[in-house]
């Protein structure tokens, strides 16, 4: 049997072994969806994996039966997708605990207790985590918990298409502009049923790269993985595989197997076929910046601690006296202008005009009479900049006005000195490029609001055949397979690193976003009028 996949032809020989080493959604078959149901006007469209747009995912109504049928039909692992929430409504008693119906459980990971397969499971009473397992054999109804979060189409078909289950998705985001070749109709706000097209993932006995094959191919297989020696063939692991593997395995010589796209540098080196070492993994800060413009689509980029580029400030705006507020420290004090005028309802109060300047003070309460009653509400007290005196005055808290910051600080900062100084987000512009990138995509940038610092994983990484400078490869956002060439790491330690901004889609700003912010907590709203 002979076919064309991505271009290359394949041939699968009589009697050829191959050894299975996954299956993968190789696309979406998509149907607008009405009352869990397909519509009857509906059209089905093809859906690329890279389709933009952020969904969120409808729980399914169909309970499993088991535990066991949920672990071979859901997607449980260490990432920060593999924790699927299920809920039973009947209670299930264990020997040290009882789980009530309608619990909300956590499948965290599988593994063998006492000669016996389960699930870790953890649940959350009064903001106290507790752990126990369930067996594999525990039989009941379980249903999926509703799940609030957002997602790309690639990470829904990753992780939350259980086998043998379509799964309905409801536009969350669509980010980009509508056009003629978006198979959706415009406008488009609703649910859609997805069936998945899997593919074969395999690798070959005489072929270094992964084979991609079509399920609906049709060829005659024969299972032999009993009486075969599998070990064999080469064993290709993702990146969130390598990372996964103890520090004291590192460094490691790995050739790729599957090479990330892109012409950005170093994922141009990163070729199928090319041998590299992994010195180590770790954990390192990236300020996630955005580019300042009025319309869309912005650029957004990740700036490593490393960058060697200088920054001038630039005003911020401010669009309530609450963000004034917020915005204020210690170290200078605020200067705005102000670009909305605004009526105060109170004569205790300061009505603004465009153009009025302020200096910001601080917080505090103030007195006002309201329907004939006094009533004590948050102020923001300001100095006002007249032409040859200040004037003091306070400015409700829910004040919804405009504000635009005036720079007095001509000094020019490195990224370390912004992120120690000054609290983000923060607007700058670059005054002298990274002379060790080859290509500063900043420096063309007329501004950038640095959002706020992020955690991420990262692998650093060199050429096996000539090691002269490493380079930091994000775990998560990098498609790369490779294998472990059996050699030890001969340079134990890297070369110089090179310095990367790496430039993210849209649809990876929102994920890196979300990832940050699960941990904090939502900042208070500013206060409303007074009622």
């Amino acid at each position: 049997s002979i076919y064309e996949m991505f271009g290359n032809e394949c041939c699968l020989s009589t009697g050829e072994v191959i050894k299975v080493i996954g299956f993968k959604i190789n696309k979406l078959i998509a149907s607008i969806c009405e009352n869990n149901e397909v519509s009857r006007f509906s059209a089905k469209v093809e859906l690329p994996l890279n389709f933009p747009g952020l969904y969120k995912v409808v729980a399914d109504k169909t309970p499993y039966v088991s535990i066991e049928e949920i672990t071979r039909k859901v997607s449980i692992g260490p990432t920060r997708f593999g924790h699927p929430c299920f809920y039973s409504p009947e209670d299930i008693k264990l020997a040290n605990i009882t789980i009530k119906h309608g619990e909300q459980i956590t499948f965290n990971s599988v593994e063998e207790v006492n000669g016996t397969m389960a699930v870790n499971c953890g649940v959350v009473r009064n903001n106290q985590s507790h752990s126990f397992t369930l067996p594999f054999s525990q039989e009941g109804k379980f249903y999926e918990c509703e799940d609030d979060q957002i997602y790309t189409l690639k990470e829904i078909a990753e992780w939350k298409i259980p086998k043998c289950r379509n799964r309905i998705v409801k536009l969350s985001n669509t980010l980009h502009t509508w056009d003629s070749s978006n198979p959706l109709p415009e406008n488009f706000d609703g649910c859609l049923i997805l069936t998945p097209v899997y593919e074969v993932q395999a690798v070959m006995k005489f072929r270094k790269d992964i084979v991609h094959i079509l399920s609906d191919l049709d060829v005659e297989v024969k299972d032999i993985t009993d009486c075969y020696d599998i070990s064999s063939f080469l064993q290709p692991l993702s990146l969130e595989d390598v990372f996964e593997r103890t520090s004291k395995e590192f460094p490691m010589v790995a050739e790729i197997m599957e090479g990330p796209s892109g012409s950005q540098k170093p994922y141009n080196l990163l070729y199928t076929g090319k041998e590299i070492i992994i010195y180590k993994k770790y954990q390192a800060t990236r300020v996630l910046a955005s580019e300042i413009r009025s319309d869309s689509p912005k650029r957004h980029f990740l700036i490593p601690m490393s960058y060697k580029g200088k920054f001038k400030r630039r005003p911020r705006e401010f669009p309530t006296a609450y963000d004034l507020e917020i915005a204020r420290s210690e170290k200078e004090q605020l200067h705005v202008v102000a670009t909305k005028a605004f009526d105060s309802p109170h004569k205790e109060l300061f009505s603004v005009s465009v153009g009025d300047q302020f200096l910001v003070q601080q917080c505090q309460t103030s007195e006002v009479l309201y329907e004939g009653r006094k009533k004590l509400i948050d102020v923001l007290a300001c100095e006002q900049i007249l032409s040859d005196t200040y004037k003091k005055v306070l400015l409700p808290m829910y004040m919804e006005g405009g504000f635009v910051e005036v720079i007095h600080d001509k000094k020019q900062y490195q990224l370390s000195e912004i992120c120690k100084e000054f609290r983000l987000p923060f607007n700058v512009k670059v005054s002298v490029r990274d002379l060790s990138i080859e290509e500063d995509v900043l420096a063309a940038v007329p501004g950038l609001q640095f959002e706020e610092e992020i955690t991420d994983s990262y692998l650093l990484i060199s050429s096996a055949s000539s090691p002269v400078e490493s380079w930091e490869i994000p775990v998560y956002r990098l498609n790369m397979s490779v294998h472990l060439l059996s050699k030890d790491g001969q340079t134990v330690v890297p070369p110089v690193t090179k310095t990367t901004v790496e430039e993210i889609s849209e649809e990876q700003y929102y994920m890196v976003r979300r990832y940050e912010n699960q941990t904090l907590h939502p900042p208070p709203r500013p206060p409303k009028k007074p009622t």
